[in-house]
């Protein structure tokens, strides 16, 4: 059972040891956040930086209710989004590693600070949507996997954030129009991507984006329309693009010592829910874009055509990128994506 996996032998130094404890009381003392133990079976906590309602909120929400199905009872999983516990997106990583929560939800692509190969999906232009990345993940998912063990987890199912648009606050109809102004990225990659075409990158986490739009601090967000919606964007920007430029997917990951913990039986209900689940939570994906422009229209956002021209330029001003990415990464970056060209052919 587990309030918090505590695991002495991986807090490695006394530094993460103290945010432990600091988080942990913090937690239990002022919001009562954390749940405590039940006697009948093992509780987990599952931090999620993305807002209530969210779609990736709410797999969450569908897969928890599973394992506990599953499971009998055994093991019950408390969604905690909106970043509740203290955790951001790009510590996740470390988070699971270490053992400050059970299991967690993750953005790959934030986490390439501590593992280079996990932003490789995030190269832009590289997938032109579902179908490419389902090859991509075909050849990067095992890799990937393997780094999580070497971080003490193990990923229990993988879903795309729909296509990627760029929000302004002015239109545009060639990537002349978007030279200058700063817009919000989310990794190396759209950094950058969009640094390249001229425009001036301001990587934020998803917690700063909405305050700095409020202040001013950015002109434009590049995010999907389920993000635009969880922001309320019609609130400070007029227009969207639909640019598709890169794809990204976010994970469920459980701390190995927790998953140890369980017994085999255990273990086997809720890995075949996850292997359950995982296509139905694409197909929530696929369908959350459409549903979520509709929001977005219907607030008075105008969904702006990307021309070909424009499409050409940013196409040829970020082409470079893959090779790069693929050089300071190494191997197995470049194994990986000779396996998926050539399975697109």
């Amino acid at each position: 059972m587990y309030l918090i996996c505590t695991g002495n032998k991986f807090l490695r130094e006394e530094t993460i040891m103290f945010r432990k404890i600091f988080r942990t009381v913090t937690a239990i003392i002022v919001g009562g956040l954390i749940s405590l133990p039940t006697i009948a079976g093992t509780t987990w906590d599952m931090p999620i930086v993305w807002p209530d309602g969210n779609f990736h909120v709410k797999n969450a929400r569908v897969f928890a209710e599973e394992v506990n199905k599953a499971t009998g009872g055994k093991v019950t999983i408390n969604i905690h989004p909106g970043g509740s516990l203290g955790f951001k997106g790009p510590e996740m990583l470390t988070v699971m590693r270490d053992g400050l929560v059970p299991i967690g939800e993750m953005l790959l692509n934030q986490q390439v600070g501590e593992a280079p190969l996990m932003g490789l999906e995030a190269t832009p232009y590289l997938s032109s949507g579902y179908s490419d990345l389902a090859k991509l993940h075909k050849h990067w998912l095992p890799r990937i996997q393997e780094v999580a063990e070497k971080y003490n987890q193990k990923f229990l199912y993988i879903v795309p954030w729909p296509r990627q648009y760029v929000y302004t606050k002015v239109p545009a109809s060639s990537v002349a129009d978007l030279k200058g102004i700063k817009i919000r990225t989310y990794n190396k990659s759209t950094t950058g991507m969009f640094n390249r075409i001229g425009m001036t990158s301001v990587q934020l986490p998803w917690g700063e984006v909405v305050p700095s739009l409020a202040a001013g601090t950015i002109d434009a967000v590049t995010t999907s329309a389920s993000s635009g919606v969880d922001g309320k964007f019609w609130e400070f920007l007029k227009y969207m693009y639909p640019t598709s430029h890169v794809w990204s997917s976010n994970v469920v990951s459980v701390n190995l010592d927790a998953w140890n913990s369980l017994t085999p039986l255990t273990r086997t209900a809720i890995e075949g829910v996850a292997k359950r689940l995982q296509p139905q939570f694409w197909d929530v994906s696929k369908a959350e874009d459409a549903a979520k422009v509709k929001i977005l229209t219907d607030n008075g956002v105008i969904v702006g055509e990307v021309t070909a021209s424009m499409l050409k330029d940013m196409q040829e001003n970020t082409a470079p990128m893959l090779a790069e990415t693929i050089e300071s990464i190494g191997d197995p970056a470049g194994q990986i994506i000779d396996a998926y060209k050539n399975e697109l052919k």
